[in-house]
């Protein structure tokens, strides 16, 4: 009876295999062979189609360019411009309006009568000019025209043009950033003397160029933009690329030093196509793309073969599961239940009770599960006695290491015959130690901490002979949020062992507390040595410091205290400057948790 079953399960299988292999291995054949060939013609023609766009719109923007020459031509060879600014405030105040009315007229019949021709400025070195449209001679005359880069390069080009990247017009009066241009400007010539006597600068529709590159599709994500002849992206729908180098140096060099109109580079790792054609004005239009995103015509053929596949694959399997029902429907069963314990859900079991070998992975599939649910209480359970314990030994450091400082404060003066001062010292030590015995546990109050500091520096007092200064201010109501046992008092402490010691001067340290929204924020200051901006960016990132051992044991007690109370919701950062002194901030995001 048992090798009847074997037989028919075995047969069931060869079967279903059989099926699918007879259907799907030819379909994927034919489908793979016919999507290569056709993959191959249609990138053929997708790129000689792309080349042909790319040549058409860099005939639209030469176009749009030659437009910008013409008028700047047209305004530069007007004899009424050159003598209205050859003469300007030298003549009487009627010639002076009539000239004004002509120029402004002039200027915006240009404007009007073509509709890629922004604006036309006339503008004198010394912050004077004639402007179309919404011109303001107030922003003119906030701008040192002759500190301008553009002015200077239109100076050294002596009469030629300008060509400026795409920008906002800083001399229109309709706002900030309300006109997007591109300037071509050139230096005005008196005809006589071929002297410089003002400036031309025509400033093109520039949104309307952008309009005409940005209807550019390459696949989903590629791009066309404009280059100078030394790779300066001048035109590009991202504004802070203007006047950038093109960063890819293989694009850099296809687009500066090769004269090929296609080519092919690498960046990210990505092959990209690019394509590239000439303006009128020497500039580049450059199209590139992922290289797999130039084959978008083939979704359609891709559609056909994954839906003709699906089809096969389902008459395949429908064909397969008639002999193989009574295997699929346990192994979907166990699907499901892993499907549940991957979702978390540990309390799942099986119930596939057959004698093949999806029940004997059944079995084994609760056994599995049962050990897995009770390696994640123990896990648990070890986690919670590992945090719990690593909070002890940061608790248990920082305490020898205070009662170190301290009694070693005790025992050089008692080597140094001052038992008056070993007496107080010890006096403060035991009503420090009186007030921490009385409280249980390692969460305490802000106004119990600050006791303790009050406390301690009553010791350092009595050892250095000195007075240090404690400043407090302190928000009313922050002494009651309760925070991890000294967490502050390391900080003074190293303030004065540090920083004020070894100035040998009586010291100050301030403490500022202030809470808002649930987050607390201590400001700790002292006017010590201070520490170099090397030793401040190490502190700065303790992780790194506490990696190289270059932290101390009480900044390396509160960052552990930090990260083992407030998980992520804090933040520490030192500033200091040498001989004047360093601050301390933390920051606790949700100050109220322990309450």
């Amino acid at each position: 009876m048992v090798q009847k079953i074997l037989f028919h399960k075995n047969f069931s299988s060869k079967i279903t295999i059989a099926f699918l292999l007879l259907i799907l291995i030819p379909t994927l054949l034919i489908s793979l062979s016919f999507y290569w060939e056709s993959n191959n013609i249609l990138k053929k023609n997708v790129r000689e189609s792309t080349v042909q766009i790319a040549k058409q719109t860099a005939e639209s923007l030469s176009y749009i360019l030659e437009v910008g020459v013409d008028t700047s031509d047209f305004i530069s060879s007007d004899l009424t411009i050159q003598r209205a600014v050859l003469q300007l405030n030298t003549t009487p105040v009627f010639e002076q309006r009539n000239n004004s009315q002509y120029i402004n007229t002039l200027l915006n019949n240009l404007v009007y009568s073509n509709s890629f021709v922004k604006i036309v400025y006339v503008l004198k070195e010394e912050g004077s000019g004639w402007g179309s449209g919404t011109f303001a001679e107030i922003n003119l005359k906030k701008v040192q025209l002759s500190n301008q880069e553009w002015v200077k390069e239109a100076k050294q080009k002596d009469g030629a043009l300008l060509w400026q990247g795409i920008h906002y017009d800083v001399f229109n009066g309709g706002g900030i950033n309300t006109d997007l241009v591109l300037p071509v400007s050139r230096v005005l010539k008196d005809f006589d003397t071929m002297a410089n006597i003002g400036f031309v600068q025509v400033h093109l529709d520039g949104r309307s160029i952008l309009n005409t590159i940005e209807q550019l599709k390459l696949g989903k994500t590629g791009k066309f933009f404009v280059v100078d002849p030394e790779g300066r992206i001048m035109i590009h729908s991202n504004l802070d690329m203007i006047n950038k180098k093109v960063v890819n140096p293989d694009l850099y060099t296809y687009i500066v030093r090769e004269d090929k109109e296609e080519f092919e580079f690498t960046e990210k790792g990505i092959p990209y196509y690019g394509v590239k054609q000439p303006l009128s004005n020497g500039w580049l239009l450059v199209g590139t793309v992922p290289i797999h995103e130039i084959s978008g015509q083939l979704e359609r053929l891709e559609s056909w073969i994954f839906y003709s596949s699906v089809l096969f694959s389902f008459l395949a399997i429908l064909i397969g599961l008639i002999f193989a029902g009574r295997v699929t429907k346990p192994v979907k069963q166990l699907t499901q239940s892993m499907i549940r314990v991957q979702k978390g859900d540990l309390k799942v079991r099986t119930s596939v009770s057959s004698l093949d070998e999806i029940g004997f992975l059944s079995k084994q599939f609760n056994k599995m599960v049962h050990e897995i649910e009770n390696l994640m209480q123990q896990v648990e359970s070890e986690q919670s006695e590992k945090y719990h314990a690593e909070l002890r030994a940061v608790v248990h450091r920082i305490q020898p290491h205070f009662l170190f400082n301290t009694l070693s404060t005790l025992r050089w003066l008692i080597d140094s015959n001052q038992n008056n001062q070993a007496s107080q010292v010890l006096s403060a030590l035991t009503h420090l130690l009186e007030a921490n015995m009385g409280k249980s546990g390692n969460i305490i109050t802000v106004g119990e901490e600050l006791d303790i500091i009050r406390k301690y520096l009553v010791i350092l007092e009595l050892r250095y002979e000195k007075t240090f200064h404690l400043e407090l201010d302190i928000e009313p109501g922050t002494e009651n949020i309760p925070i991890p046992r000294m967490l502050l008092q390391p900080i003074v402490e190293n303030a004065i062992f540090h920083g004020i010691v070894p100035k040998n001067t009586n010291g100050r340290i301030s403490i500022k507390i202030c809470s808002c929204d649930d987050n607390l924020v201590f400001l700790i200051h002292n006017d010590g040595l201070g520490i170099t901006n090397n030793q401040v960016k190490e502190l700065n990132n303790p992780e790194a410091a506490i990696k190289n051992g270059n932290i101390g044991i009480g900044l390396r007690h509160i960052f552990d205290t930090l990260r083992l109370y407030y998980a992520q919701n804090w933040d520490w950062s030192i500033s200091s400057e040498v001989e004047e002194g360093t601050t301390v901030r933390i920051f606790i995001k949700n100050s109220q948790l322990f309450q």
